[in-house]
């Protein structure tokens, strides 16, 4: 971890020539390393490659061979978390190499106008003489074009976008078989004109698929992939009420990372096509977990931050090493840099990981990476009344989870009108499952809220009721050792004092050294515009 320092000021402006530098002398024997990010939108930690490892979750009902195969030829990530589970923080953190705090309206959903004065990645490596593009997401709705890497900027989807609406697409179709090589065909035409584009540099692109985000076609899961949604009884969290709706809820969501997955397969063929695949380092990854479920995206329990993360370089790294050691995606700016052979720029938090991709060992590789910082500030504006945020901060190491909640007195997912937070008449079932903001808007709608929320009254449904939108104290401290799920909050027990006690020094210092607007000045930046607050 570094210590801030001043912004180094890397922008530039215009789509064409941010993404076709004029081409630098000796470019056809430049043989620097391709970068190819995966990242898909709302991919949580589920992957077949994690089943053989954790037997008995929901990933054993999944068959991700594309991703299991850039694990086995290179290094499987078992702890691998977000900075922020919610889109525009968790990417303005991996562009700039920082957390998420540092990164100005980054760091909240729907704000983000990127500042200039901070360093992304893709726009030090176009500096250098890489090829730079993406296809689908990379920044959120509203990004001006010249933006870092975002908007139009960039943007190679003129074969189509039907991936993005991958179940959607394929249901409606009379030969689904024939659909999905459709869009299939529309991932490999989309990377070939960025290849195109390349003359003879290196190229670093963003696939950003984002069907993984809702909505999804019910029932999708089985009709489109084969997977029976009852293989998921006895395997999802303790917190989830486990009923044939979220099940099928839970079956549908996993079959669109089987549809990522088939993309995947499309990209590693086709740099294998054109020789570049050993000479390509090949990251893949999810920005949070799961949507429209308790816990989950916008939440810093496991479910909500801890991501896949496959690692692949040819020759560049030794294949077939499960790695522990705890990294965060802001982690991976500096090892692109790094990889290309550029210093990263020292106002950047995150630490390269070449050191670790490069050594042959397994299990905990850097004994100092024994932890995680992950926070959020605001996800969806309208979630409480002022546009409020609702402030938390977390450490995650291989025993505990700490989290530290600064206004507790808000409600966590969301004001609920009809469920006395605050008072007003309770949405119906077909609200919550297709109306994001008909109450706890945090949680994005889904059958699975839908269910929860208008079954409350019926026996045992109150704790479920509670793991999705109750409030929460100022302090949660949780024993992965007994309690893997985050059910039973320890912070108040007294035989655990010191371990907590330990953790919140732990996470505070990082925060203070990093120069979180949350625990420095007067702590209420986040709390006024253009953050927050009626006039943001």
């Amino acid at each position: 971890m570094r210590a801030p320092s001043i912004l180094l000021a890397v922008f530039v402006a215009g789509g064409w020539l941010l993404c076709n530098p004029a081409r630098s002398a000796g470019a056809e024997s430049d043989k620097r390393p391709n970068i190819v990010f995966a990242f898909a939108d709302d991919w949580g930690r589920y992957a077949s490659a994690y089943a053989r490892l954790e037997p008995g979750g929901p990933s054993d009902v999944l068959s991700t061979p594309h991703f299991d195969r850039v694990a086995r030829e290179g290094a499987l990530f078992t702890n691998a978390f977000v900075n922020a589970p919610s889109c525009t923080p968790c990417r303005s953190s991996i562009l700039s190499g920082q957390y998420f705090w540092r990164t100005g309206l980054g760091a909240i959903l729907q704000g983000a106008i990127w500042d200039d004065s901070i360093p992304s990645y893709p726009l030090l490596l176009r500096e250098a003489g890489y090829h730079i593009g993406h296809t689908y997401k990379v920044w959120s709705p509203g990004t001006p074009v010249n933006a870092p890497y975002g908007g139009n900027a960039c943007a190679y989807v003129r074969r189509g976008r039907r991936m993005n609406r991958f179940s959607q697409f394929v249901s409606a179709a009379q030969d689904r078989e024939a659909a999905k090589e459709q869009i299939l065909a529309e991932v490999r035409g989309n990377f070939q004109d960025f290849l195109a584009d390349r003359e003879g540099r290196p190229f670093c692109y963003w696939f950003g698929p984002t069907n993984t985000h809702r909505k999804w076609v019910q029932g999708s899961g089985r009709q489109l992939w084969g997977l029976d949604p009852e293989r998921l009884k006895g395997k999802m969290p303790a917190y989830l009420p486990d009923v044939p709706a979220i099940r099928e809820d839970f079956c549908d969501y996993l079959g669109e990372v089987q549809a990522v997955d088939a993309a995947l397969g499309v990209l590693l063929k086709e740099l294998e096509r054109i020789g570049e695949l050993d000479n390509t380092l090949i990251v893949v990854s999810g920005d949070h977990g799961i949507p429209g479920f308790p816990r989950g995206k916008c939440n810093l329990y496991d479910l909500g931050v801890r991501v896949p993360l496959a690692v692949r370089w040819g020759a560049g790294i030794p294949a077939g090493r499960l790695i522990d050691d705890f990294v965060t995606l802001p982690d991976l700016a500096p090892t692109f840099l790094e990889a290309a052979g550029l210093a990263p720029p020292e106002v950047m938090t995150g630490g390269s990981l070449l050191g670790v991709l490069k050594s042959a060992a397994s299990g905990q590789v850097d004994p100092s990476r024994s932890f995680a910082i992950v926070g959020r500030e605001r996800h969806v504006a309208a979630a409480r009344e002022g546009c409020l945020p609702y402030p938390q901060r977390a450490i995650h190491t291989s025993a505990f989870v700490y989290i530290r909640n600064f206004r507790p007195e808000r409600t966590p997912m969301g004001d609920g009108p009809g469920f006395g937070l605050p008072d007003g008449p309770m949405p119906d079932y077909v609200s919550l499952r297709e109306d994001t903001f008909a109450a706890f808007a945090d949680m994005d709608a889904s059958p699975t809220k839908a269910w929860i929320a208008t079954h409350r009254d019926e026996p045992g449904m109150a704790r479920f009721l509670r793991f999705a939108f109750g409030p929460r104290p100022a302090e949660e401290l949780y024993d992965l050792r007994s309690d893997p799920h985050q059910m039973e909050n320890l912070a108040g027990d007294p035989a655990f004092a010191a371990v907590k006690r330990e953790l919140s020094e732990k996470l505070i210092g990082v925060l203070e050294a990093t120069g979180d607007p949350r625990v420095s000045g007067d702590g209420m930046t986040f709390e006024k515009p253009p953050f927050a607050g009626e006039n943001r």
